[in-house]
């Protein structure tokens, strides 16, 4: 039987370059959206929860169809910018890792919001009292009474991008040897009838996700 590494390197690599692109979004732009949403209250901020919530129960084929009207070449976002300037996302890596972090953003917002939000306000207060900003506050108190949320969220939204096909295949394309995802790579293999290495692939897959179960496990029992 060939290797999964033979059969399928390529998707390998470019995974765990989406996943790691991916996660640097989420520890960025997810923390961020995490820790105001778990400050902040009112219609706009609801809104807003609701926004990054959505694609937890909205058919991701539907949801990466609206992200390619917004984004694509002929999108709304291109009848604002001049030609120059248009991002060459969809159907690139770029797309991928726009779909593995719009699939994740729940899974990595909610166990992290729900950290920075049980942060006893005195210790916050206190800080303040000392003389530290609100900046210095969020990294000496918040953060780190919220890293394991954070962490959780981390994990939950990576392996959601390991699994991730629907998005993918709106915003990458699938194109072989150029956007083809692992899993992407087993959607693949399946309809060309190589079942040898659909089943290497798909083991491959559960293997990678094992340590993740396991860190959940773990982060849960401290």
């Amino acid at each position: 039987m060939e290797s999964p590494f033979l059969c399928a390197s390529a998707p390998l690599w470019l995974t765990a370059q989406v996943i790691g692109w991916s996660l640097l979004l989420q520890l960025t732009i997810g923390g961020c959206l995490a820790w105001l949403l778990a400050h902040r209250s009112g219609p706009g901020y609801q809104l807003l929860d609701a926004l990054v919530t959505l694609p937890l129960v909205f058919p991701p084929i539907v949801l990466g169809y609206g992200i390619l009207l917004l984004l694509g070449r002929n999108g709304w976002v291109a009848q604002w910018l001049p030609a120059p300037w248009l991002p060459d996302i969809i159907f690139t890596p770029a797309g991928l890792v726009i779909a593995a972090f719009v699939a994740g953003l729940p899974l990595m917002l909610k166990p992290t919001q729900n950290a920075f939000a049980t942060t006893p306000q005195g210790l916050r207060d206190a800080s303040a009292t000392l003389g530290y900003s609100p900046w210095q506050t969020f990294w000496r108190v918040d953060l780190p009474l919220a890293r394991r949320g954070l962490a959780a969220g981390l994990v939950l939204a990576g392996g959601r991008a390991l699994g991730e096909v629907g998005l993918s295949l709106m915003l990458g394309g699938n194109i072989v040897g150029r956007t083809e995802t692992l899993s992407l790579a087993i959607f693949n293999q399946v309809l060309d009838g190589n079942l040898d290495c659909a089943n290497q692939l798909s083991l491959l897959l559960c293997f990678l996700a094992i340590p993740a179960f396991l860190l959940l496990r773990r982060l849960g029992s401290l």
